[in-house]
């Protein structure tokens, strides 16, 4: 339910607020039986998926990929209707079934934490990330869990405009609309079942450091490792190196305040840990294409409607199939 519900209740919702059938939908299983959903409850399917699947938007929804006796069925089935589909999406597991039906190559794909080593090693084709969600053309992938509502908070908004959006996000109690280029949570074990304590801790001290930034010294010497030695489990688990990761979460945190609150550019700059208003603008224009400033005027423009972030034209209704968790 942590992957289905999020989508459905923001779907309900669109519909319930704008009054109109934005959204339709129909369930989908492999063979047509209830979905086994934690702790024993069930997802009744409205039928069997095949290759008479006919809709707008194809979601997967999975939240552990494990292959069943006829999955190879399911995959020749799943790539026959993605390839026919306008957009289609994977939520957290999903993605697997759709990089196993060839449906993800070349696309970027948001990998949760968890899986993310195994599924870039596995699906070299695909540019697997850590944000919490892609939109890459027409196929839209999500993490998982809480990016769930940030991810379907988005496509409402790219379909039906900032104002129904922010009113689904209210209902929903979602304060902050996070953007896809937002990270994961950091992933705190290295391998399933698997922790490593000096990265967790390091990612604390991040985190809880970012008006006055530590040193990667700074920061080896309180986890209790040689500054040689952080950067080499930054590296091989994140894929950066300390700083620039920390460099990452103060931006983040940034664009957050500028499209959230009201506060200048000058104290979210002092705020997140940058010492002149010079050095913020040129890391936040290097990693998000745009100033400060520019990020401010065009999130209050796109908030008053005058520049709508519509890309796919909608249609009079929309529809969701959802595969068997595996």
């Amino acid at each position: 339910m942590s992957g289905l519900g999020p989508v459905i209740d923001a779907l309900n919702l669109a519909n319930e607020i704008d009054g109109r059938a934005l959204y339709r939908w129909r369930m989908y299983s492999w063979n047509g039986r209830p979905v086994p959903l934690a702790g024993g409850a069930q997802c009744a399917a409205d039928c069997a998926f095949s290759d008479a699947v006919s809709c707008d938007w194809l979601i997967v929804v999975n939240e552990r990929y494990q292959p069943f006796a006829d999955y190879r069925l399911f995959l020749a089935s799943l790539a026959r209707v993605a390839q026919r589909t306008p957009l289609v999406t994977g939520i957290h597991h999903g993605i697997w079934w759709l990089a196993m039906a060839g449906q993800l190559h070349g696309y970027r794909v948001a990998v949760n934490w968890e899986a993310y080593q195994q599924f870039s090693e596995q699906f070299e084709r695909t540019v697997a990330t850590q944000h919490i969600y892609e939109i890459d053309r027409d196929r839209a992938t999500c993490a998982g869990g809480q990016a769930t509502v940030d991810f379907m908070l988005a496509m409402i908004r790219r379909e039906h405009g900032p104002e129904l959006a922010e009113r689904v996000a209210d209902v929903l109690g979602a304060s902050t609309l996070r953007g896809g280029d937002e990270r994961q949570r950091i992933p705190f074990v290295t391998a399933p079942g698997e922790r490593h304590p000096r990265l967790n801790d390091a990612l604390k001290l991040m985190d809880a450091n970012i008006e006055d930034p530590l040193t990667t010294d700074e920061i080896a010497g309180h986890v209790g490792v040689s500054r040689r030695q952080l950067e080499r489990i930054f590296k091989q688990y994140l894929n950066a190196m300390p700083a620039k990761y920390y460099l990452g979460l103060r931006l983040a945190k940034a664009r957050s305040q500028l499209q959230r609150t009201s506060k200048s550019v000058m104290q979210i700059s002092m705020a997140c840990g940058f010492s002149s208003a010079a050095h913020f603008s040129n890391a936040y224009r290097e990693r998000f294409g745009m100033t400060p400033r520019d990020e401010r005027r065009n999130w209050i423009e796109r908030q008053h409607g005058s520049a709508p972030d519509v890309v796919l034209a909608p249609r009079a209704a929309t529809r969701m199939e959802s595969p068997e968790r595996g």
